[in-house]
């Protein structure tokens, strides 16, 4: 099994505290996490894109390149490219740059974003998301692939021979499609061969499962070698400690404080309780031990080879925050690396040419 350790970089008072950092220490405070995952042996580090509050992710090949030259072996991911909101060919021409800076190191996951506010800025509908998200996506996969590109589109202007540049450094990138609730981003992955990364934050395990059933149903109908499929999971918390009263002690002010920052908010509260929220959750709260048996309880229903974890202390004491990632890595991940398999594929730069595909769409 793989770990990343993800942020969206959100930026709001501390749950806990109330105490907000400037956007400078806020974006500080991602390098020094991205430096720490590095340290500590995480597999990879990922930087999500949202366009609206209370993020200040809106750019993250540009975080990601920051992080490319501090770094030398951890891979970098999206979390996700909101391909539904950009012009595919500029997303293309960043992208590629970033896999060269990277030395090869980018994986990209790709979703259609969420939240009316972005939505509104870059003039996308709820009824055209999935359509925009599916042609920026075919546009995106063919420039990568090939040095020039026809294009028929219905959302940006038409491509006739057109050649992008840099050509990129991976032959071809991995590209994931991040999965929360439709089955248009599923069947989008199934068809083109692609992993799949399922969100698994919000809700219990069900819906998540069932999406991942549907992605190995339509992974077969496209006739897909069922030894290649790839499933990614995320969790809704992390804190690990040496007992489960102890993370149950240092974790409560923490859920007691989004809990109400859900309700003064408006969104829907899923889990009530600490308790029910630890149980019922994907949340790895608890000692190694109950952290390794849930993740195979997940893995049971999922089956999924990589997982992510926050990169953010989110309320936790930096010390706290620190020596749970510290536990967790030095006597959680090592058994989940020996009982779960890596996903089929090298965790290294793609680096085989590819004329699977003709260039035009």
């Amino acid at each position: 099994m793989r770990f990343l350790a993800i942020t969206l970089i959100v930026h709001r008072p501390d749950p806990v505290t109330g105490v907000q950092k400037s956007t400078l220490d806020r974006f500080r405070e991602v390098l020094d996490n991205a430096l720490l995952a590095e340290e500590l042996g995480f597999d990879g580090f990922g930087v999500g894109e949202r366009h609206e509050r209370p993020f200040i992710s809106s750019s993250p090949t540009v975080v990601l390149s920051h992080i490319a030259a501090l770094t030398s072996r951890i891979r970098l991911f999206t979390a996700v490219t909101t391909l539904s909101l950009l012009d595919p060919v500029r997303a293309y021409e960043d992208y590629a740059t970033l896999d060269h800076l990277s030395g090869g190191r980018l994986d990209l996951i790709i979703g259609k974003g969420n939240g009316a506010a972005q939505r509104e800025l870059f003039q996308v509908t709820p009824e055209d998301q999935w359509e925009r998200n599916a042609e920026s996506y075919e546009v995106f996969r063919r420039i990568w692939r090939h040095d020039k590109v026809t294009a028929h589109t219905r959302f940006r202007p038409a491509l006739k021979d057109a050649e992008v540049w840099p050509r990129p450094y991976q032959r071809p990138v991995r590209v994931w499609h991040g999965s929360a609730t439709s089955k248009e981003s599923v069947d989008l992955a199934a068809r083109y061969g692609d992993p799949l990364f399922s969100a698994n934050v919000t809700h219990p395990v069900e819906p998540y499962a069932e999406l991942i059933r549907h992605y190995r149903e339509r992974w077969e109908h496209y006739g897909h070698d069922p030894a290649a499929l790839t499933v990614g999971a995320g969790s809704a918390g992390l804190l690990v400690t040496r007992t489960s009263q102890e993370a149950l002690d240092l974790y409560r002010p923490v859920f007691e404080a989004n809990l109400a920052f859900q309700r003064q908010t408006g969104l829907p509260v899923v889990f009530e309780t600490l308790e029910d929220f630890v149980e019922r959750s994907s949340a790895l709260i608890g000692s190694p031990q109950q952290v390794i048996d849930k993740v195979h309880r997940y893995h049971e229903r999922l089956g999924h080879t990589v997982l992510h974890l926050h990169a953010d202390a989110g309320g936790l004491t930096d010390r706290a925050h620190r020596h749970s990632l510290e536990l967790f890595q030095s006597e959680v991940a090592p058994v989940l690396r020996t009982e779960i398999p890596d996903p089929p594929f090298a965790w290294a730069p793609v680096l085989t040419p590819t004329t699977e595909e003709p260039a035009r769409v």
